[in-house]
């Protein structure tokens, strides 16, 4: 007999234990810091970049990455010993396209954030630095834009549409707090001893829905995912 899938509440329940796990994991990494006898050092800086997103969507929607924006402010306290702890509060622009292949068709969905990571951060190096942040966040909804060139709250007028999956033209942006996973690799580079850039790739995987899902609902799953791209500065305080 095959195997039946699981529950995309069990699968619900395994991301938000893996969520609560890195969240614990991030604090007590910071704790041990805090602890340890090593000179710490506190930065404070802010970034700007562009973001690349898409949905996961059940069941699946043709689609490209959407282009966006992302910004914000950081804080870091780190160790002499390679270790150190992340805060941001950022910026962020999420979504998707859609690909209509060879139809004359467009639309995307855009929906804003702020987002608040909390990342352990991990570099090797001295004044040329490569490094690897990673762990939970949390991110609240603050407007979402649709860009189309068709009627797409009256898809059915269309014969086009046959063929094109549009239930989810109907339904709006229902993720207004969103919890999710952050990780990604970097480069930094020290100007002096107080000041540094920094150029930072990072993925991002959302565990809430973006729009409204579930069994009685025509969509099942709608998982943002964002990959983004940020130059980042840092000032050294202590």
């Amino acid at each position: 007999m095959a195997n039946k899938p699981a529950p995309r509440s069990s699968v619900r329940a395994m991301a938000a234990a893996a969520f609560i796990s890195c969240a614990f994991l991030s604090m007590g990494g910071s704790v041990a810091l805090a602890q340890s006898h090593y000179q710490s050092r506190i930065f404070v800086g802010a970034h700007g970049g562009v973001d690349f997103s898409r949905v996961s969507f059940t069941p699946a929607v043709t689609q490209s990455f959407l282009a966006g924006a992302n910004a914000g402010l950081n804080f870091r306290y780190v160790e002499e010993k390679h270790f150190g702890l992340i805060i941001e509060a950022n910026w962020e622009q999420r979504g998707w396209k859609e690909d209509f292949e060879d139809k004359p068709y467009s639309y995307s969905r855009c929906v804003d954030f702020i987002q608040i990571p909390v990342l352990a951060h991990i570099y090797f190096g001295n004044r040329g630095k490569f490094f690897i942040n990673a762990g939970p966040s949390v991110s609240f909804m603050v407007g979402e834009k649709t860009r189309a060139n068709f009627d797409y709250a009256n898809v059915a007028s269309n014969p086009d549409f046959d063929t094109h999956i549009s239930y989810q033209y109907a339904l709006p942006a229902d993720s207004r707090i969103d919890y999710g996973i952050s990780g990604g690799i970097g480069g930094e580079f020290s100007i002096d001893t107080r000041n540094s850039l920094y150029l930072d790739a990072r993925f991002y995987f959302g565990l809430a829905d973006l729009v409204k899902s579930g069994r009685t609902e025509p969509v099942r799953g709608a998982n943002p995912m964002t990959i983004s791209l940020s130059l980042g500065y840092w000032f050294r305080v202590k």
